[in-house]
């Protein structure tokens, strides 16, 4: 059970504390709603800029990490497709030293041409090495515009095309800061070796002074549902032919979230999962292969992907794939192997939550979806999945006409 208080400050931003002296660290975790999906479908990538941008300094802290570092801290940040989240670990008695870097870079983000250019051409670098010239790197860039034809997933989180990025303009940097950075956009936890009157004292401080924004009225359009089943071929110079699968599932609001994720974890959790036995170990049809949920907060997909071995055609590893997804429409999941998933969420869930910077962050996410107290029931909701749950939902997804699937044709150079 995490413990902690909550406060919304006058203008906006909530505020979540956690006491835990169990250690002599703090972590501070801010979250701000601004994700892919806040992006204008001709401007995209600007919320994974941002990320590198937040960190080039400020107009009157021109370095962020070398004061954070000098007072024992270090930090990181990540980019999704639902939000932006920046996150440190302090010592308690240098606290102060973050909230005073936290609070001016949301207050007054340095905005110049130089800073513009060294980000962009580091997050463009990002996008030609990860995503253009490394093998199968451009699966997300293809999967998710032929899965989603109306909602802003459709793009992965570097951005629809890299011309997006190259082309930003100071203007249009300022614009995305100015309606997403905001601390009624934001919510900032601290986890660790604070009380709840020190932590509210010093953001009332540091962070109470910055104007609020204007409201956010999100627009966000609506997937229609996929009616028929869609492929892709791609010939590319990668090392073995690939299968890329995704299926629509439900939001991460939804009631069969938690039977979603566990039917995932039945077919590709560990060795032991069904996928991983009968197609790797026992036809070798694939020589690795893992299906997932996203978990994004709308609409979301449960994804299969795998190298498919030499001599196995893509329609015989995708027929093989589509049996054993079929199977658990037809048979109920034994209670033996349903229990053993939901020991293993459990305990991962419960050793997620040892670290006071997991718990932050946790906290944080779940006061995003609606309720941070939600986070101590979760573990509940995947205990109560029941083996008719799981059929259920198996039948929801595993619909051919629910089905988008990328062809990974190896050249041979």
């Amino acid at each position: 059970m995490i413990q902690f208080d909550k406060e919304i400050l006058s203008n906006g931003l909530t505020v979540l504390v956690h006491q835990d002296f169990s250690s002599p660290l703090v972590a501070m975790n801010i979250l701000y709603k601004a994700g892919a999906r806040d992006e204008h479908p001709d401007k995209t990538g600007f919320a994974h800029l941002f990320e590198h941008l937040m960190f080039g300094g400020s107009i009157n802290i021109p370095s962020y990490d070398e004061p954070l570092q000098k007072a024992g801290g270090d930090n990181n940040a990540f980019t999704s497709n639902d939000f932006t989240n920046y996150y440190l670990t302090i010592p308690a008695n240098n606290i102060e030293t973050a909230f005073w870097l936290e609070s001016d870079r949301m207050l007054s983000l340095a905005f110049n041409e130089k800073s513009l250019e060294v980000q962009r051409n580091v997050v463009v670098e990002e996008f030609k090495q990860r995503y253009l010239n490394q093998p199968y790197g451009d699966a997300w860039l293809q999967l998710r515009p032929l899965a989603y034809k109306v909602h802003p997933y459709q793009w992965a989180t570097i951005g629809k095309d890299i011309s997006h990025i190259e082309n930003a303009s100071l203007d249009d940097v300022k614009m995305f800061f100015n309606k997403y950075y905001l601390p009624n956009n934001a919510i900032l936890c601290l986890s660790g070796a604070i009380t709840t009157n020190e932590a509210l004292a010093l953001c009332k401080k540091w962070f109470q002074p910055i104007a609020a924004g204007k409201n956010i009225q999100r627009n966000i359009p609506v997937e229609p549902q996929q009616n028929e089943k869609r492929i892709k071929n791609i010939e590319s110079h990668v090392p073995v032919n690939a299968l890329y699968k995704a299926y629509h599932c439900c939001a991460r609001n939804d009631a069969d979230f938690y039977a979603t994720d566990i039917l995932t974890d039945v077919l590709s959790r560990g060795k032991s999962s069904r996928l991983y036995t009968k197609l790797v170990k026992e036809q070798k049809l694939f020589s690795n292969l893992n299906m997932y949920m996203l978990g994004e907060i709308d609409k979301s997909m449960v994804v299969a992907d795998g190298k498919i071995n030499p001599g196995i055609t893509h329609q015989e590893a995708e027929d093989a794939l589509t049996f054993e997804c079929n199977t658990l429409i037809k048979q109920s999941v034994e209670m033996q192997e349903l229990q053993k998933i939901k020991q293993q969420v459990e305990a991962g869930i419960i050793f997620g939550e040892m670290g006071i910077a997991n718990k932050a962050l946790n906290l944080c996410y779940y006061e995003m979806l609606g309720n941070a107290a939600d986070v101590n029931q979760q573990a509940q909701k995947y205990l109560d999945v029941t083996t008719d749950m799981l059929m259920q939902t198996a039948k929801q997804i595993f619909n051919e006409n629910n089905a988008s699937t990328l062809y990974y044709h190896a050249i041979q150079s």
